[in-house]
């Protein structure tokens, strides 16, 4: 393979016309040229500013309209001979994000798509090309194309203040399509380059900063402060000079390269079991690369890069990608942000494992006086100590400065006397789940806080509204319930009673907002969204089970789907007892379509953590005395019987929440489930995958979406 594979010349301003003529409301990243004089005395060199003339909050991408004009500022630049560089940096804080993502899902054609991988990959070639040595200046945030623009040059300094540098694509459904899968791995090896294609993107898209890209090997040169560019330059004309030479080690293709990506491979199965080709179709193009030659990798990238733009769970990614970039940040039904009072202190009923997480988070988000209660002082302790202890790991670790630790610290107590949250703007209960238990402490709280103080509980099932039936004021009671760990999933489900005020969702939402978490406005029906799907698949699977289903069948017949975990480690995860309380209050609620099982009652009496148990070397089996505790029929399933069971449980389950006004569309119980639940984004959450697997119109007789909005059609 030559050259001239990758488009060049009048082919490339062709294909540039022809997508640009096809692009639609494309926001345009400019490119924008600027002759500086290097330091020294080394001569002109032109820096190309990617700028799209928005705020931070708008990150430059690349649409066909805009990668013309880097073409363009490219070519001009390596045509004049004064110019002994060419540079590429971004606006202030941000490179480049990438292609731009609601281009990509408008096309509708293998062709087109392939048009817009070779566009890419013939543009940003260029820098590799050219006679003059090029330049790319990470100033701040670089994701996919935006990463891969720099790659493409000869040399690479980064900011040590950028906060975020991937190639996220696998998470979305793609691969690094514009040079990203030869071009990373050559430059850090194998084992490197898949840990940021492959495991950083595959756990919930993790990324690097400045220092761990410079560590990694992706930037020649580290600079820090407010003078980054300034620096660069500065290094820039001691590389153009000859005073600085960059050496680079060799990258060993051989034995590392394989063990690299078998790796990768098991690691891939792992996370998504086999069923979302993103990361099995960019470890093969890694896998290849070891004896292909740029060109020829750019090439293999193209066709995959098509193939995958063209596939239903690259449309079910952008869609997922879509509710959390856009929906997640403008909750439907929110009210008036205006409408939300001053929280100036929060208060803690309750001093357990969940109490002290919620604790340390409005602590640390809000900056408010936060103050723990509990029945007696050794267990108030207890709490505030888990605190101090999360707070000083947090320091050891680098992540607190020490002022920050003590602050922090400082602002977190306790107390065995409920006047004590007299002064509290925001009240949260994080008590046993039993409607009594709660109920009494809203009456003691309401003696003592002000009536304006909202009243939140974290209940995961229970009804809000008859949880503040009894009180004065049950206006200002609202459900607020995180997911664990606290820390790490991004979702609040807020559940409105039918008496809770437009205030005091108000201030839930303002709340969420400043722990930087997602809300979802949910009514009051048990157990909400996210328990109650989940309650529904594990009844499935507890009753396929107590109707005589191996064990191993039911907990792999889900695997297809591509889950974070499957049900009985879910059902570990939780714990038996409180998901047989769940099932036992939807059952109360809904009937026997949520099935309590008398097996799972069992395990619970028994005090077992779980169905598995885990041997030496972390293979999961079934003790004896596990099986023991079940009492099972002789009607068992097949895998595929279960999966088809589940599908149409779900999508039954789904459709009944819809009818009944739970949240305001598909898109919040999708949206839910990513947050909530980490289910893929190759789902979509979970309606799309059941509109392609057929089971919403199996059973509703009509698909949750229109065709196109989460698939091809």
């Amino acid at each position: 393979m030559t050259e001239s594979t990758v488009l060049s010349g009048d082919a490339l301003i062709d294909a540039l016309q022809q997508a640009a003529s096809q692009s639609k409301d494309e926001v345009v990243t400019h490119a924008i040229s600027r002759d500086v004089a290097l330091p020294g005395d080394a001569g002109t060199a032109v820096v190309i500013t990617l700028d799209n003339g928005l705020d931070h909050n708008r990150p430059n991408s690349f649409g066909p309209i805009g990668l013309g004009e880097l073409n363009q500022a490219i070519d001009t630049a390596a045509a004049r001979p004064e110019v002994v560089a060419i540079a590429v940096t971004g606006k202030p804080f941000i490179l480049a994000a990438g292609a731009d993502l609601s281009q990509v899902g408008q096309i509708n054609d293998h062709a087109q798509a392939k048009l817009i991988a070779q566009i890419g990959h013939g543009v940003f070639h260029k820098l590799h090309t050219t006679d003059k040595p090029t330049f790319g200046l990470i100033n701040g945030l670089a994701l996919g194309g935006g990463l891969e623009i720099a790659l493409h040059c000869d040399y690479r300094t980064v900011s040590a203040a950028a906060p975020a540098i991937a190639l996220p694509e696998c998470f979305l459904g793609l691969v690094p399509g514009w040079g990203g899968t030869w071009l990373l791995p050559h430059l850090v090896g194998a084992e490197s380059a898949i840990k940021v294609i492959i495991e950083n993107a595959l756990s919930q898209n993790r990324m690097l900063n400045g220092p761990k890209a410079h560590h990694l090997g992706i930037a020649d040169a580290l600079f820090d402060g407010a003078d980054y560019l300034e620096q660069s330059l500065l290094w820039v004309s001691k590389v153009v000079s000859g005073e600085l030479t960059v050496d680079r080690p060799q990258v060993d293709t051989g034995e590392a390269w394989s063990a690299a990506v078998a790796k990768g491979r098991a690691f891939a199965d792992s996370k998504v079991g086999g069923v979302a080709p993103a990361p099995y179709k960019a470890l093969d193009l890694i896998e290849a690369n070891a004896s292909r030659d740029r060109v020829a990798g750019f090439a293999a990238e193209d066709d995959a890069l098509a193939e995958l733009i063209m596939s239903e769970e690259l449309h079910a990614g952008l869609y997922a990608f879509d509710l959390v970039q856009k929906r997640a940040k403008r909750p439907a039904g929110a009210p008036d942000k205006s409408l939300a009072q001053k929280v100036t202190k929060v208060g803690i009923v309750g001093a357990g494992l969940m109490a002290s997480q919620l604790a340390l988070l409005f602590a640390r988000r809000l900056g408010v006086p936060v103050i723990m209660s509990d029945l007696d002082q050794s267990r108030v302790d207890k709490g505030v100590g888990y605190v101090q202890q999360e707070l000083e790991k947090l320091a050891a670790r680098g992540r607190l400065s020490p002022d920050k630790k003590n602050r922090y610290s400082a602002l977190v107590s306790g107390t065995t006397d409920t006047a004590d949250f007299a002064d509290c703007d925001f009240v949260i209960e994080a008590v046993f789940e039993e409607m009594g238990v709660k109920k009494q402490v809203f009456a003691d709280l309401e003696k003592h806080v002000s009536a304006q103080c909202v009243l939140a509980t974290n209940t995961s099932s229970l009804s809000i509204t008859e949880m503040a039936a009894d009180l004065h004021h049950p206006e200002r009671v609202v459900g607020f319930h995180f997911f664990n760990p606290v820390a790490v999933l991004p979702l609040l489900e807020i559940v409105k009673g039918e008496r809770t005020d437009e205030a005091t969702l108000a201030t839930a939402f303002s709340v969420a907002r400043s722990l930087k978490k997602n809300a979802v406005l949910v009514a009051d029906a048990p157990a909400f969204v996210v328990n109650r799907v989940l309650v529904r698949l594990l009844s499935e699977i507890t009753g396929a089970i107590d109707e005589g289903t191996d064990f191993e069948t039911a907990d792999h017949a889900l695997d297809p789907l591509g889950l974070p975990m499957s049900p009985f480690v879910l059902l570990q995860l939780v714990g038996p007892a409180i998901g047989l309380h769940v099932a036992e209050t939807l059952n109360s609620a809904f009937g026997d379509r949520f099935h309590v099982s008398e097996n799972l009652r069992r395990l619970v009496e028994a005090k077992k953590a779980g169905i598995w148990d885990y041997d030496e070397q972390g293979k999961p089996y079934v003790a004896d005395e596990t099986r023991a505790l079940f009492e099972v029929g002789d009607s068992p399933s097949t895998a595929e019987q279960l999966r088809v069971r589940v599908e149409d449980a779900l999508a039954d389950e789904i459709g009944r929440m819809l009818d009944e006004g739970v949240v305001a569309d598909a898109r919040d119980i999708d949206l839910c489930l990513i947050l909530g639940a980490g289910y893929p984004f190759h789902l979509g959450g979970i309606t799309p995958y059941l509109d392609r697997s057929g089971a919403s119109e199996r059973v509703r007789g009509k698909r949750f979406l229109d065709p196109g909005v989460a698939s091809l059609a």
